[in-house]
């Protein structure tokens, strides 16, 4: 394989790439419309439109369709203690 035909498959695969994003990125933006649609009815059990929104931003995020089990909103501080333990975590001198 010489120089000019690598090049050309890398540029075919860079092509290819760009156009993948692209399209994730449309994605999303039709997801936060719709999540901010639903924003007025956040505090009710998640309806079907709700449930195919998470469906679909897991399945952009995974590369492959998902099957939601469970939703359920938690108001809890454990995700932000969490995070900070592992920040501090990593600044430890042993």
């Amino acid at each position: 394989m010489n120089n000019t035909q690598t090049e050309v498959e890398l540029l075919s695969l860079i092509t290819q790439m760009r156009d993948e994003i692209g399209a994730l990125n449309r994605r999303i933006e039709e997801l936060e419309r719709r999540v901010g649609e639903h924003v007025q009815g956040a505090d009710a059990a998640p309806d079907e439109e709700t449930l195919l929104a998470i469906s679909a931003a897991v399945a952009a995020f995974l590369g492959v369709r998902a099957h939601i089990r469970q939703v359920r909103l938690v108001h809890s501080t454990a995700w932000g203690q969490v995070g900070r333990m592992g920040v501090q975590a990593s600044h430890r001198r042993h």
